[in-house]
């Protein structure tokens, strides 16, 4: 099973179009987005993908009654906790709001706000933040896939 991972989007719809592409031609089973997607239009890219997909709100996302309507409940306030394919997850914008301790050790943290790909393992949990898939602040444009059937995960540049 694969996870396709983003964040920070930005409204950059180029860039969320060539991730939701990226991710359609790798088969992934499900998309997790963690956040600053900015506005509703947005949305309607997600809606290209060949799976289903969920998301939390980030510190940018101002119109929220709007991404939430137009994504019809998939983004939630984080932290949200997901079990996928027989693994835990949190899902949240901001990892530096949340207390891991309060998380089983196995869980599996996604997040973004950085705008930095990171990939760690930290006291047994595996921590994946994709980067910035928006590129605005960057320049660099990244997303992750994360293999369920060996726990690992790969930050890609589109």
């Amino acid at each position: 099973m694969k996870i396709g991972i983003l964040s920070d989007t930005h409204d950059n719809l180029f860039k969320i179009e060539k991730a939701v592409r990226f991710f359609n031609k790798r088969k992934v089973d499900f998309v997790l987005h963690a956040g600053d997607f900015i506005a509703p239009f947005t949305i309607f890219r997600l809606k290209d993908l060949n799976c289903d997909w969920r998301g939390v709100f980030g510190n940018n996302d101002g119109e929220r009654k709007g991404l939430t309507e137009v994504s019809e409940g998939r983004i939630q306030e984080g932290p949200l906790q997901l079990n996928l394919f027989e693994r835990k997850f949190i899902l949240v914008h901001d990892i530096k709001k949340i207390n891991l301790f309060k998380y089983p050790k196995e869980i599996i943290v996604i997040f973004g706000h950085t705008h930095r790909p990171q990939i760690k393992k930290e006291r047994q949990r595996l921590l994946i933040n994709p980067g910035e898939c928006g590129g605005w602040l960057t320049r660099s444009s990244t997303i992750a896939i994360l293999n369920l059937d060996f726990i690992q995960a790969k930050i890609f540049e589109i």
